[in-house]
């Protein structure tokens, strides 16, 4: 039974986090997305922590995240810890394992050309998957179980909807298993793929808070449903806006934009969070300032929630906003 005195406690402080992918190096995108991440969490008064997202052995490089523990220290970032995603193999493997007793996990022989030439289209642009493989189990568990088998796994999601609330507003809500089908768990390659590990490292870490790109809101109801089945607490969710080239595509390193090294070659840390200060909302002024500068009068309800397109003049190194 609660008492006055518990009443009068303040809550405790909440966990947030950044988890960039290392599959390229840092740029501005990434560095205005860790940026508000780390915003969030300090106005509040609450831990933040950096995970790096390095389970796919394809695209992840140490180079990468060199540039983004290197992009983050010169902008004046500093998180109350550091984990590599590869660090928790051992966590990923008790979750399959988790999945597994409860027959939620099947493996799948689909390929994606078929998925391509039959599958519908997913709101993040994936294919749905159409829940071929449901019927095919797992080997014994006395054979191996789920390492037992080098196909990709999938888990049969549930039906019904799953209503996470997103702070911005963004309509969240859907039956994922309808409208993306049931998730790649863990991959052909043998790698933990990104919706289970990222719900289960965040548990693992506490995470309270969840501020993110709005590009990865259609993946929350997908996330959640995951962590109901392992029993695990939703996080608070906001997704913000996002960094965009001119010709309409998110900045991102796949679409070849400004890498950190050419930023840095041309101004340094304060510049450029005063730049992305100001032309997201939080700052009066272009002017120089560093994070510490911006928490006391940090507020989302100042961050634009319109995507803003950015342009990158190599000749004069000069980061602008368009319109």
């Amino acid at each position: 039974m609660s008492s006055a005195r518990d009443a009068a406690r303040p809550p405790a402080p909440g966990v947030g986090r950044f988890a960039p992918s290392i599959t390229g190096p840092a740029h501005p995108g990434t560095m205005l997305a860790a940026l508000l991440a780390w915003l969030d969490a300090r106005s509040r008064g609450d831990a933040i922590h950096l995970r790096l997202e390095d389970l796919d052995p394809d695209r992840c490089r140490p180079e990468y995240a060199t540039s983004l523990l290197d992009a983050f220290e010169w902008m004046g970032l500093e998180f109350d810890g550091l984990r590599r995603q590869s660090e928790s193999a051992d966590i990923h493997a008790a979750a399959l394992d988790q999945l597994a007793e409860a027959g939620r996990i099947y493996p799948c022989r689909c390929t994606r050309r078929e998925l391509r030439a039959t599958a519908e289209r997913a709101p993040d642009g994936s294919f749905v998957y159409p829940g071929t493989c449901r019927g095919r189990t797992l080997p014994a568990v006395e054979e191996g179980g789920w390492r037992a088998t080098d196909e990709p796994l999938r888990v049969h999601l549930p039906a019904g909807r799953v209503e996470p609330v997103d702070e911005g507003g963004l309509d969240l809500a859907s039956d994922p298993g309808v409208t993306h089908g049931d998730p790649v768990v863990r991959r052909r390659d043998g790698a933990v793929a990104y919706q289970l590990a990222g719900v289960v490292d965040d548990a693992a870490l506490g995470v309270t808070r969840v501020v993110r790109g709005r590009d990865l809101a259609p993946s929350t109801s997908t996330q959640c449903a995951i962590a109901a089945l392992l029993g695990l607490a939703w996080p608070t969710y906001r997704h913000h806006l996002l960094l965009l080239e001119t010709h309409g595509g998110k900045l991102a390193k796949l679409h070849g934009s400004v890498g950190f090294d050419a930023v840095r070659a041309h101004m340094d840390g304060p510049a450029l969070v005063g730049l992305l200060a100001w032309g997201v909302g939080i700052g009066d002024s272009s002017e120089p300032v560093t994070p510490a500068e911006l928490v006391a009068g940090f507020d989302w309800a100042n961050v634009h929630r319109e995507d803003r397109a950015v342009q990158w003049d190599g000749e004069r190194g000069e980061l602008g906003f368009v319109g």
